[in-house]
């Protein structure tokens, strides 16, 4: 078995949508959950996808997070050639909205299952992440239940 470098492999489909997995990286951080981000697109470099995705699961890794616009088949790419859990985070910026890419993510054949956060979801993503992760890290738990000890007193204003 290969080096763990991480905990979670966050691929996007074009380094135009950086900013927002970026966003996604700066959770996992903050919740202690080491993190690579890669550009790698399902239709104009599928061999890095199955290489990237191979590799982060051969290293010990625990969890695919895939970022991709228009006919997002990046998340379905990577589930299909892992065991890992697959978190599919659609963007918008398509004539459609994000639809597109929502639909695409959502809607996968039985066998390759792939979790879906709404469109532009990258929080949620990064969050889902994390939980996966705590089911066998106490820290990254307590960093969990913080988190959201944190958003209630925003909320509240306390």
């Amino acid at each position: 078995m290969a080096k763990k470098t991480s905990e979670v492999l966050i691929l996007v489909g074009s380094k135009n949508d950086l900013p927002v997995v970026e966003k996604c990286a700066a959770i996992l951080g903050e919740l202690g959950v080491s993190c690579e981000l890669k550009v790698a697109s399902a239709h104009r470099s599928p061999e890095r996808v199955e290489t990237l995705v191979r590799e982060h699961a051969a290293a010990g890794g625990s969890v695919v997070i895939a970022a991709a616009g228009l006919a997002n088949h990046l998340a379905g790419a990577a589930a299909a050639r892992t065991l890992l859990p697959v978190i599919g985070v659609p963007l918008g910026g398509s004539p459609l909205g994000g639809l597109d890419a929502l639909l695409s993510t959502v809607q996968m054949p039985p066998g390759v299952p792939v979790a879906t956060v709404g469109i532009g979801g990258a929080a949620n993503a990064a969050l889902l992440a994390a939980r996966i992760v705590a089911l066998r890290d106490a820290g990254v738990r307590r960093a969990l239940a913080d988190h959201r000890e944190k958003m209630r007193r925003e909320s509240t204003g306390e």
